[in-house]
């Protein structure tokens, strides 16, 4: 996002005031200053752990059981596809769902419905390169289960900022829900540093809470370093990502919270108490298949095998093993896309997709 003077924004006759003018050459200057350092956008607060959390680690991959999704592509630019997935023998997936997705290069567009007649919806808006609206709505049976989220993100040259509500509501005389901001700024080409802020209140007759946290990232040439300080939680969590080869990735997380202890007798007030958590994982990839592996401080190992076979069908195995608990897991998925001559067609003519403001 562009740094525009502020006469820009004014009527004329307050271009020419002197306390106008003097505000907008300070503003100036001190962007010209900003953009000579050349600082780049430090992604969001959400994603300060990403390359650990989301990409080498198995949080967002992982499963039980069997499943098998059967992909159908209608179109490439825009995108729109649909899939049928069946699941048995899992705990967090129903048996059967159906999902739809349509993508532009202003439109994000996804709708889930399982068996069990519960609906989860998302709609992204691109207003402009510099300005994203989500919403996700969720609606299921029984009294109590809907909520929607709305979170609007402003990525600028060397910043992001992003304010999301969860459940907003009005109706009892008076701001109910969640309500989150949160800012990450470019100190340095390396350097960031920022803060999300939280404000909760769950109904009039009960007071507002709120939270802060900070949180800082360093980046290198081939690692990423990033810590996290939860008020509320009083915990601290830090990560540190590093790319050891063209192929190969690394990660370690560490969680401590603080906690507070037990006198004699079960009572509260015997001193702070540490517990924490310490993750270690890797990242795999080969010409046609990708491995995860993950391995934490409470003694569970996770593994994750995404193997494509042949073009259109994909196998992912997963397995899990808690030596504590002496339990496992294992899951065995099978992805099978299915694209009509003219799709395929279009993606052997190299059709460029459209930037999706996922």
């Amino acid at each position: 996002m562009g740094d525009a003077k502020i006469e820009t924004f004014l009527p004329p006759y307050l271009q020419s005031n002197a306390v106008i003018r003097a505000l907008s050459d300070t503003y100036t200057s001190f962007s010209e200053r900003r953009q000579a350092l050349g600082l780049s956008n430090p992604g969001t607060v959400e994603n300060v752990h990403r390359e650990v959390q989301r990409d080498v680690f198995l949080n967002n991959f992982m499963f039980s059981g069997l499943r098998a999704d059967i992909n159908r592509p209608l179109s490439v630019s825009p995108m729109f596809q649909y899939t049928h997935s069946f699941a048995m023998g899992s705990q967090g997936l129903p048996p059967y769902g159906f999902s739809a997705i349509y993508g532009s290069t202003r439109w994000f567009l996804q709708g889930n419905l399982d068996n069990d007649g519960q609906l989860i919806a998302r709609t992204n808006f691109k207003w402009n390169s510099s300005f994203v609206t989500k919403c996700q709505t969720q609606i299921a049976p029984g009294p109590g289960q809907a909520m929607i989220t709305i979170d609007n993100e402003i990525s600028g040259k060397d910043f992001s900022a992003s304010l999301k509500t969860i459940n907003p509501q009005m109706i009892e005389g008076g701001l109910t829900g969640v309500v989150i901001g949160s800012y990450l700024q470019s100190i340095t080409p390396s350097l960031a540093l920022g803060f999300e802020a939280m404000w909760q209140r769950v109904a009039m007759n009960s007071g507002p809470e709120t939270a802060l946290s900070y949180v800082a990232r360093y980046k290198g040439s081939d690692w990423v370093a990033s810590a996290q300080v939860l008020q509320a939680q009083s915990a601290i969590n830090t990560s540190y990502w590093r790319r050891l080869t063209d192929k190969v990735e690394a990660g370690v997380d560490l969680n401590l919270q603080f906690v507070p202890g037990m006198r004699g007798g079960g009572l509260m007030g015997g001193g702070m108490q540490k517990e924490g958590t310490t993750t270690v994982g890797a990242k795999y990839d080969f010409r046609t298949a990708t491995f995860r592996a993950q391995l934490d401080s409470s003694g569970r190992l996770s593994c994750l095998l995404e193997k494509r076979v042949l073009p259109p069908v994909q196998i992912t195995f997963a397995g899990e093993m808690d030596h504590l608990k002496q339990s496992a897991k294992v899951g065995l998925a099978v992805s099978i896309e299915v694209a009509s001559e003219d799709v395929m067609n279009m993606a052997g003519a190299d059709v460029t997709p459209p930037a999706v403001p996922f």
